[in-house]
């Protein structure tokens, strides 16, 4: 996320008491002098009763919802906007109905305690959001590891115990706060290291707070406004989440060109270009890229014109100009393993009694393919990875060298670093102590249950040194330019190589080198955010490690659940035409771990595979920033010129597949409406309502699917008509190369 302008209230004169901050204390980044007030008020209340209950309540519900619907076909995500947004009238609720009464504590002197001790506050609001999120790292739904056991059950139907995919998911998830914790001066205390991102979160917190203008109260309330629209969404939802599910994806040309693959091709929105495609479904809006009212306009331009270029610019050329890799023999979108001849590759058949590829039977089937998109897809990914390093380097090099030295030397404290002074810092053991215990459970899991995760010891002590190397170098690069290089892709890349055939040694290195990183940079990107709002450091700490174990537990438990009891889970050969549950974000881990660990990244894209060529986009990457910087030395008057950001463009369909043509189509036509239209022509409007709206609809969507699961999913109550029959658009599926023959489809 960028920046995001919004209206910050000027602080009261109760807060302006505690601040004694002088112009020469304030930062030097503008825009935190903008966003972030230079106050504080260290007596609100934080470890309040309602913190607790609502932190608990909302970090459950959110986990329990996003591995929920992590296995649908349009995975929502509710993010912790939404919990910023809704949780705000129960506080509000709550500070009114509560009793006042001051209890004493047995054992603690005269110190009393009340489960009302005043008004709801913002410090509170601020923790009850770090709890709901804590175990996502920067607000991707479920807990990355809850892949693993996915697959292995799934996928591979073979057994892991949920002991041992509960250690994974929370030695994964936990890790990385370790490391974190010990680089947390670098990058958190100092003022240079103003990380973007939270600035949208600064600035939401402050509008929700601020009292309203005599002006605003003659307009409907936020809280009003709120629940009108969860009802409208909720009640919505009926349609698309049941009664008439075809509204989910109305791909027409496919109803004009019954008959024709290519035309179904072009205007398929799930397995397709998506061209015409709409829906009049949130959960598809807002899927994969979550809710388009939250992303800045630019971010939004970005996105489109990356996805033009590779949707209907590079993959047209290479299916049917230039037929690139056999292109035309597999469908033009797909993200399942195909054999040379067309036919779906059965992976079961090389995989081993070890759990290990079968060399005999592999040679059997012969090379994997992939249909166009997603070998591209790869491609583009090596591209992006490259292009951010040389594109972050070249135009953010000086800036972060000059940060980073302004921010080690010894220097005058801003007012925000002043301020968190008067709260008692972490010690170092607690840090120390959590990487010691984390590290050993991962190392006992490696050893003693090595039959359920097949990583080796080494694979463990490698995957954290990669993860520790690179936390330092992406948090500073996320924390001044708000771009936070993956390391997923080179994770796997690695391992697949030094140590191939096994594919969930695979999954696991990748994850606890991937995703320890990853939770340690969004672990510090809270405690920023907990630094402008000045919120005591030990209270973030305990808020957000709590808040990680609630979060991955129910991940698991939700997980195993639906594993066990939905039918053919995640089997879309064999699901009913109109299943939600098709688990396209398991899908392509389960082909990953398949293509970098089971088969080996050697034969695929070495010299023992089809697509040696896609390591030419890692070059293409690497040089594309290059010539875009020396366009710009060389006409410094162009503004336009800067604004070419490679990683963004190259990166903009990183989530295709599973995410599909009609999600981006969906989301950048949303976004769109409201972030450039409503707010350039009604921003008044879009400053009250906007960010309500998105939470509002989130929420609704959320209820109405759960409640339709357990009230006629359980019970497998299905209408069958032509508007739940899914897209009609059979067709998009099928090979257009002659010859080809496959199931249900033409032959040409």
């Amino acid at each position: 996320m960028g920046y995001m302008e919004i209206e910050a209230p000027q602080p009261s004169a109760a807060a302006a008491a505690f601040s004694g901050a002088d112009e020469e204390d304030e930062s030097p980044i503008e825009e935190v002098r903008l966003t972030v007030a230079n106050t504080d008020d260290p007596t609100l209340p934080i470890w309040t009763f309602r913190m607790w209950f609502l932190g608990i309540l909302s970090c459950g519900l959110l986990s329990f919802l996003n591995q929920f619907f992590a296995y649908r076909t349009e995975p929502l995500v509710i993010t912790q906007i939404t919990v910023q947004v809704a949780t705000l009238p129960i506080g509000h609720f709550l500070a009114a109905i509560l009793p006042k009464t001051q209890f004493r504590l047995p054992g603690f002197g005269s110190k009393s305690f009340s489960l009302n001790p005043g008004p709801f506050n913002m410090k509170e609001h601020v923790l009850i959001s770090i709890f709901a999120n804590a175990g996502s790292a920067f607000g991707n739904g479920s807990a990355y590891a809850v892949g693993i056991v996915t697959i292995i059950k799934a996928f591979y139907h073979r057994k892991i115990s949920f002991i041992s995919g509960w250690i994974l998911i929370i030695t994964t998830q936990v890790l990385g706060y370790g490391w974190a914790g010990l680089l947390r001066k670098f990058v958190v205390e100092p003022a240079h290291m103003w990380w973007p991102g939270t600035l949208v979160q600064v600035s939401l917190f402050r509008a929700l707070h601020e009292k309203e203008s005599n002006k605003e109260e003659k307009r409907i309330s936020r809280g009003k406004f709120f629940l009108i629209a969860l009802i409208c969404s909720f009640t919505w939802y009926t349609l698309p989440g049941y009664l008439f599910t075809t509204l989910s994806n109305i791909s027409w040309v496919c109803w004009v060109f019954s008959k024709s693959v290519t035309a179904q091709q072009l205007g398929s929105g799930m397995r397709g270009l998506g061209l015409g495609a709409f829906t009049l479904d949130w959960s598809v809006v807002a899927s994969f890229l979550f809710s388009p009212l939250i992303c800045p306009f630019f971010a939004i331009v970005n996105v489109f014109f990356g996805f033009v270029l590779i949707v209907y610019i590079v993959i047209p050329v290479a299916y049917w100009g230039l037929n690139s890799y056999s292109a035309q023999t597999f469908p033009i979108f797909s993200s399942h393993l195909f054999t040379s001849g067309g036919q779906k590759y059965n992976i079961s058949e090389i995989v081993n009694n070890k759990f290990e590829i079968d060399m005999v039977k592999y040679q059997d089937q012969g090379r994997i393919h992939l249909s166009m998109f997603f070998a591209l897809t790869y491609g583009f990914g090596f591209a992006t990875i490259a292009s951010t390093i040389t594109h972050v380097a070249l135009f953010y090099g000086r800036e972060i060298y000059q940060r980073l030295r302004a921010s080690i030397k010894v220097e005058k404290e801003d007012v925000h670093t002043r301020l968190m002074r008067k709260y008692k810092d972490i010690p170092s053991w607690w840090f120390h102590l959590l990487l010691g215990i984390t590290f050993s459970v991962s190392l006992i899991l490696c050893i003693f249950l090595k039959n359920e995760v097949q990583m080796p010891w080494w694979g463990l002590v490698f995957a954290c040194l990669i993860a520790f190397f690179f936390t330092l170098p992406i948090s500073i690069i996320t924390a001044t330019t708000n771009q936070t290089p993956g390391l997923n892709i080179i994770t796997e890349y690695i391992m697949g190589l030094i140590y191939p055939g096994r594919p969930i040694a695979n999954v696991c290195f990748k994850v606890y080198g991937y995703m320890s990183m990853a939770q340690a940079v969004s672990f510090l990107s809270d405690f920023k955010l907990g630094h402008y709002m000045k919120i005591p450091p030990r209270s973030m700490f305990l808020v957000q490690f709590i808040g990680t174990i609630v979060a991955g537990t129910i991940n698991i438990t939700v997980a195993m659940w639906l594993l066990n009891t939905v039918e053919n889970i995640c089997q879309d050969d064999i699901l009913p035409p109109n299943s939600p549950w098709t688990c396209p974000g398991d899908r392509v881990f389960f082909d990953a771990s398949v293509i970098w660990g089971l088969v080996g990244p050697k034969r695929i894209f070495g010299s023992l595979g089809n697509y040696s060529g896609m390591n030419w986009f890692f070059l293409g990457g690497a040089i594309g920033p290059v010539l875009v910087w020396l366009l710009h030395k060389a006409f410094p008057k162009q503004t336009w010129i800067p604004l070419i950001n490679l990683p963004v463009l190259l990166g903009a369909t990183g989530n295709m597949p599973p995410a599909t043509a009609l999600n981006y189509n969906s989301w950048i036509l949303v976004g769109t409406i409201f972030n450039f239209f409503v707010f350039r022509y009604r921003k008044k409007w879009w400053q009250r309502y906007n960010y309500i709206l998105s939470a509002a609809l989130d929420a609704g969507v959320a209820f109405m699917a759960v409640f339709l699961y357990f009230t006629l999913g359980t019970e497998n109550r299905e209408l069958s008509w032509w508007g739940t029959a899914g897209e009609h658009c059979d067709l998009a599926t099928c090979p257009i190369a002659k010859g080809v023959v496959v199931d249900d489809c033409p032959v040409r």
